[in-house]
């Protein structure tokens, strides 16, 4: 399959690229990451709301771009590639999951997340560990009780997205999430105890495009990663000398870098059919994000990995800024569906 991006989505494409070097460059990431326990930078995540990025696939109702999936996919792949801290991708999912449920009733609240003065995630491990016995949450006469694990940004959400066996739920903060230790400082997870009251949001079955869109988001970023990753380790090859050639030219590390590269094209294409058969209601689009997502996994950790080797012993000092790379490939690898589960999925969407 050819695909080309429009002339719109390749502006959009540079204008994120130029916005995201302005407003998140790679030092300002590092201080938020190390520094701030909020995982994000306030004034930076409003003038994503100024420039409509917090809106780009809501309706115009509720001042959105009502843009597509391949357009959402556009701007995560640049912000994986500006290894972007915060809840851009939570808060996008949560958001459209609120719309395709009805987004006319609870049209203030996504005017509040285009606006930047609200976050909303979703709630969704009934577990803290895989492999751990869930327990499932059950609406109690409009009140929600029990435990929700690894939440992104629950300490700064206004509001969960929450799901039970009866449903899904919206639920007002404020929350009081106990932190949990997260391999990725871009990253904040947290456990919520939920003694709240909840809104009936809509069925269960919301989920499935909820995680189809997770799986190309995700996957998006994931493309975006892997491509800065493999640019740095091109640069670097190009510079770094071992018996008075630089290491480049050693045809053993050439042709890790080509199939790296192969990586990288290959999850490209994946993503962005994957993008488009959400947008164009196709039937594949089940089986296309699991596989997007399932490739991009396994790519991520490929092309990263190759990238700390062919750095050397200064691959993962921390100086560097190629762990965090790293280290954001690794939790997008195991979260928004995880390989293994992206692998189920498929094998469900194809009937087998």
């Amino acid at each position: 399959m050819k695909f080309d991006l429009s002339e719109d989505q390749d502006l959009l494409r540079r204008s994120t690229r130029d916005f995201l070097a302005n407003e998140y460059p790679i030092e300002q990431n590092r201080k938020i990451m190390e520094q701030d326990p909020r995982g994000y930078e306030p004034a930076a995540w409003q003038r994503l709301a100024e420039m409509g990025y917090l809106g780009l696939t809501l309706p115009a109702t509720v001042g959105g771009q009502a843009l597509g999936t391949v357009e959402l996919a556009v701007v995560l792949e640049e912000m994986g590639r500006a290894c972007v801290p915060g809840p851009y991708l939570d808060v996008a999912l949560a958001a459209a999951l609120i719309a395709a449920a009805g987004g006319d009733q609870h049209a203030a609240l996504l005017a509040d997340v285009v606006a930047g003065r609200a976050i909303v995630t979703v709630a969704r491990l009934d577990a803290p560990y895989s492999g751990a016995a869930p327990t499932p949450l059950r609406a109690d006469v409009g009140r929600l009780r029990g435990r929700k694990y690894f939440v992104p940004f629950a300490a700064s959400a206004q509001a969960l997205v929450v799901t039970t066996v009866d449903g899904l739920h919206l639920v007002d903060g404020p929350f009081r999430p106990t932190p949990l230790t997260t391999f990725d400082p871009a990253q904040r997870f947290g456990e919520v105890a939920l003694d709240h009251p909840a809104r009936p949001l809509g069925p269960a079955t919301l989920l499935a495009r909820h995680d189809a869109l997770a799986a190309v988001g995700a996957g998006a970023m994931l493309l975006g990663i892997m491509t800065r990753a493999l640019e740095m380790t091109l640069s670097y090859v190009q510079t770094r000398e071992a018996f008075r050639r630089p290491i480049g030219a050693f045809q053993a590390l050439q042709h890790r870098l080509a199939d790296a590269l192969l990586r990288v094209e290959s999850t490209r294409s994946a993503v962005y059919r994957a993008a488009w058969c959400l947008d164009a209601g196709d039937p594949d689009a089940p089986l296309a994000a699991a596989t997007a997502k399932a490739y991009a996994g396994d790519a991520a950790r490929l092309v990263c990995g190759e990238a700390i080797q062919m750095h050397g012993g200064i691959g993962f000092t921390w100086e560097l800024d190629l762990h965090f790379y790293f280290k954001r490939a690794k939790t997008l690898e195991l979260h928004y569906g995880a390989t293994g589960d992206q692998l189920e999925r498929a094998l469900v969407a194809a009937g087998l």
